[in-house]
């Protein structure tokens, strides 16, 4: 199967058709017409096998997070979802594994309104990179630089679940069956939580998406904000599968420093907490408040009153 035809048959029409776009697959570029008075976010991730993926991840999976992962990326800034370009590096052509990587893809897609426009498409070790563009209200993006003492920190959902399904994954940890089948899907699927960033463009001073781990990434809203912060580690949100799986330490460690979570860790002044409550109770996702922002340049964890040093289940890029 030539390239074209591979483009018309998995890749044409995938995802949400929408009106902002004047000119889709089929031309040198696309074309669309952004709403006014939008800035446009814009965000590119790529996978590539055996550093990212393995090679025995389901296509559908990996179709669906090669795009969720860039949604994370919008949601962190309070973008709404618009349009997406596909770029896929593959060894030969393998149709059974093209028609189930663009279901997951179109699947992702469609539910978030985001249009493939365009792409390429090339022959060799396969990778996934996917552009991903949005629209938020000019002056209404959230950043990584707007943090300030005595802000309150705040994670979406559950952390540590996905570092967990990946070490399932990798052989060194094995539970029974649903427990492992739990933290694999968690890994394979995240929830990128667009919505809550969209609730949170009025209320939140910072914000960004936890993908190499919750100590890695608030330490990047430190270094931008110019602040400092202290975590109450026994406050992080873990779900009922990771308590019951490991022990408490060995599931702080991989909520601390695991990633791959892509909830949302973002900041928020205290006389927005009562705002907040009703925000994301609309947005239908759970959060924990889980330290506060304070002087300096030091993130600082504590537990039972006392610092506290995480077992490290860092991301890291692996190899096969």
């Amino acid at each position: 199967m030539k390239e074209f035809k591979v483009i018309d048959r998995f890749f044409v029409n995938c995802g949400q058709p929408r009106r902002d776009v004047e000119l889709s697959i089929g031309d040198d570029c696309a074309l669309v017409n952004p709403a006014a008075h939008k800035s446009i976010a814009i965000s590119c991730d790529t996978l590539v096998e055996n550093i990212h993926f393995f090679p025995d991840m389901p296509a559908r999976a990996l179709g669906y997070k090669s795009l969720a992962v860039n949604l994370s990326d919008l949601a962190s800034m309070g973008a709404e979802p618009a349009w997406m370009t596909l770029a896929i590096t593959l060894p030969d052509i393998d149709e059974d594994w093209l028609s189930e990587f663009s279901s997951g893809l179109h699947q992702v897609a469609e539910y978030y309104g985001v249009a493939l426009v365009g792409g390429d498409t090339t022959r060799g070790p396969k990778s996934i990179t996917i552009t991903i563009n949005g629209q938020v209200p000019e002056g209404k993006a959230l950043t990584r630089s707007g943090a300030k003492n005595g802000d309150w920190i705040y994670v979406t959902g559950h952390l540590g679940d996905s570092a967990l399904g990946l070490d399932i994954l990798r052989g060194t940890q094995h539970f029974e069956p649903a427990l492992n089948e739990y933290f694999i899907e968690r890994h394979y699927h995240p929830t990128p939580r667009v919505l809550a960033g969209q609730a949170l463009r009025e209320l939140a001073s910072s914000a960004i998406d936890i993908s190499d781990g919750l100590v890695g990434d608030i330490g990047h809203v430190l270094k931008r904000s110019k602040v400092g912060a202290v975590i109450e580690v026994d406050t992080i949100p873990l779900s009922t599968q990771m308590r019951e799986a490991v022990p408490i330490e060995q599931a702080l460690g991989y909520a601390l420093t695991g990633g791959e979570d892509y909830e949302l860790l973002f900041t928020v002044p205290e006389f927005q907490r009562g705002a907040l409550e009703v925000a994301l109770s609309h947005a239908g996702v759970s959060f924990a408040k889980i330290g506060q922002i304070s002087t300096g340049d030091k993130l600082r964890l504590i537990k039972d009153g006392e610092p506290y040093t995480p077992m490290n289940f860092g991301f890291e890029h692996f190899k096969s």
